[in-house]
């Protein structure tokens, strides 16, 4: 890659970067975790289209962004004696989204992809409703 090419890429990354930053530094914890359910889903969409295009590294790159969103982030903020029955159903449906990732991925299999982003999508719009 031409040297100029690299430096522009690099000045792309560290403004995405920066962007990123300031959207999380400014959100409170419930825009957070909009935010949170967002970018996992993206993540997914990325990986589907990945999987059709035999980007193997795009996809797994991808994979282990919606991953770490739901397991570090979605699922490690629950809080199970505050959230009750209602954090208790989250986690257990955050554990099947990370096992049907894992399949999706070994399979290339973009419908279980699809089922995943349904389910985000559902939570989403749920958090979505809720006034912090």
């Amino acid at each position: 890659m031409e040297p100029r090419m690299e430096g522009m890429k690099t000045a792309v990354s560290a403004y995405q970067t920066v962007q990123i930053d300031a959207a999380v530094l400014g959100a409170s914890p419930h825009e957070l975790i909009g935010k949170l359910l967002a970018r996992a889903m993206e993540a997914i969409a990325e990986a589907k289209e990945q999987i059709q295009t035999k980007d193997i590294s795009g996809k797994s790159q991808n994979i282990k962004i919606a991953t770490s969103i739901i397991s570090d982030g979605l699922r490690s903020s629950l809080n199970m004696e505050a959230g009750g029955e209602i954090a208790a159903n989250l986690d257990g449906l955050y554990d099947y989204m990370l096992r049907q990732l894992m399949k999706a991925h070994a399979e290339n299999n973009t419908a279980i992809l699809d089922e995943i982003v349904t389910l985000l999508q559902e939570i989403k719009s749920g958090w979505d409703g809720i006034k912090p």
